[in-house]
């Protein structure tokens, strides 16, 4: 499995829609942006079929530092969080999604080795 960074998402989104990336990169940026100030408000934000964003508050609790063994104070803090709507959740776990990805996963690795043996025949 790889990491899908913003740009990755941002070069496909272009890819399928024909828009222009530059477009994209600020509407995907003042999403994120809008996104976290409203977090910062304290405000909860559904997508219906994706899924939920809020921040819930996390108590106040004892630790430990590892260093010194000295036990410290946690203070009650807000923590953000996201749930997957069930539909994503489905998709995730169902029978079709680990089929393509053994597929996907199959077809690397044979890009893989005919890209080797293709630079070793030359």
């Amino acid at each position: 499995m790889a990491n899908i960074t913003k740009q990755a998402l941002i070069q496909e989104i272009a890819k399928s829609t024909g828009f222009v990336r530059n477009d994209i990169k600020t509407v995907i940026e003042q999403f994120l942006d809008l996104l976290g100030e409203k977090l910062i408000e304290g405000n909860t934000i559904e997508i219906r079929g994706f899924g939920t964003f809020a921040c819930k508050p996390r108590k106040a609790r004892p630790a430990r530092n590892p260093r010194t063994g000295e036990t410290v104070l946690i203070e009650e803090r807000m923590v953000p969080s996201f749930k997957f709507s069930n539909d994503i959740k489905d998709k995730i776990n169902s029978l079709e999604a680990l089929v393509e990805g053994a597929n996907a996963k199959l077809e690397s690795e044979e890009t893989q080795v005919s890209d080797a043996t293709s630079s070793s025949v030359k």
